[in-house]
């Protein structure tokens, strides 16, 4: 899949963008701050629903304006398909599919498909649970876009939970948010272990292929003992968490068992990845995650578009090829570097200037 057309309006520093695209490889040459981030951050909004940078959608609105508008013509393999969305600053979303409004923004999972790499990626490797938990659930949402509504069940049932251990409520007020909590909760552990069970064998080859060394290794660690691929057999066991957990939970106000206290462990050789390995060591392991996503999307017949954000000028020469590799082989690679002479000179495609929210092409 590709982007051929994408419109913005009072989105970030854009009042009015009109950007044409092509399939191959697309480069943003601007300073940082005046603007090349904001365009891939709005096809990664279509994406995921969600920034990369900030929590709120506030932000994402140009200063004065309530609204922002993200439109994206999209050429999927068998038609054209219009994605629209409006992004509010304080109410609900609205979203239109060829000119058609939906009922919910979430019918535009699956549409535009993105792998993002940054210099920010190296959170996976050294940053919070949170991080890995978002990169595992991004990849569950690009192979099987229902699970997006599963996953956004599941994070509201935990948040009104919340609420209601805070105000110290009774079992009987609990009971039914216990139970979408545990059912929605099963279905994402079974489908992040079902997913790192596919994903882990092209990882340790990617990263083989990167540094041989040491051998790199995931592993799922749960809230709860022995998580399974059958979701039922998890929300039993997320039941019976709460049930012993359930004084603790009421003090702290906050619920103690479930996939949002998960993390994926990252191993080289022996070792925790994270506070043993090297700089060096961290980026291959960031990099593999990003490559083998790529890999494993591919062999699911997916072509999501890829998207550089200034990484070049973090990465050796060795990973770098790595890199280069990938983004001459993908359908459409989009590009952002802050000077050109940051770029591999055997990358070559069509190049934007992108300065104080304006966008011409070289």
């Amino acid at each position: 899949m590709h982007i051929s057309h994408l419109s913005l309006t009072n989105f970030r520093s854009y009042a009015e963008l009109s950007l044409p695209l092509e399939p191959g490889i697309t480069i943003f040459v601007g300073r940082n701050g005046e603007g090349k981030t904001n365009i891939v951050e709005a096809i990664l909004y279509l994406s995921f629903l969600s920034s990369h940078r900030v929590a709120s959608d506030q932000p994402l609105v140009r200063l004065g304006n309530s609204s922002a508008y993200i439109r994206a013509t999209t050429q999927l393999p068998d038609r054209e398909v219009l994605v629209e969305l409006e992004v509010n600053a304080e109410k609900a979303n609205r979203a239109r599919i060829n000119q058609n409004p939906v009922r919910s923004q979430k019918e535009l999972f699956g549409i535009v498909q993105a792998i993002y790499f940054s210099p920010e990626d190296l959170d996976l490797v050294r940053g919070d649970p949170s991080e890995r938990r978002k990169f595992i659930d991004q990849l569950i949402m690009l192979r099987s876009p229902r699970m997006a509504g599963v996953i956004s069940d599941y994070e509201r049932a935990v948040r009104q939970r919340n609420t209601l251990l805070k105000s110290r409520a009774g079992n009987e007020s609990l009971a039914s948010w216990d139970e979408q909590v545990a059912n929605f909760g099963g279905e994402v552990i079974a489908a992040r272990i079902s997913t790192l069970q596919t994903f882990e064998p092209i990882f340790q080859e990617v990263y083989k292929d990167i540094s041989s060394k040491k051998p790199a290794s995931i592993a799922y660690k749960s809230s709860i003992e022995e998580p399974s691929t059958i979701p039922s057999e998890n929300t039993i066991k997320i039941l019976e968490r709460m049930r012993i957990t359930r004084a603790a939970e009421i003090e702290r106000g906050l619920t103690l068992s479930g996939p949002h206290r998960d993390d994926l462990l990252l191993h080289l050789g022996d070792h925790l990845v994270k506070g043993y390995a090297s700089h060096g060591e961290s980026w291959s392991i960031a990099l593999a995650l990003k490559l083998a996503t790529y890999k494993m999307l591919q062999q699911d017949g997916l072509s999501p578009i890829l998207i550089l954000d200034d990484v070049f000028s973090e990465l050796d020469e060795d990973r770098r090829i790595q890199l280069i590799d990938l983004a001459k082989k993908a359908e459409q690679t989009l590009i952002t570097v802050a000077v050109e002479s940051d770029l591999p000179t055997d990358l070559t495609g069509a190049r934007f200037n992108v300065k104080s929210g304006t966008v011409n092409k070289l």
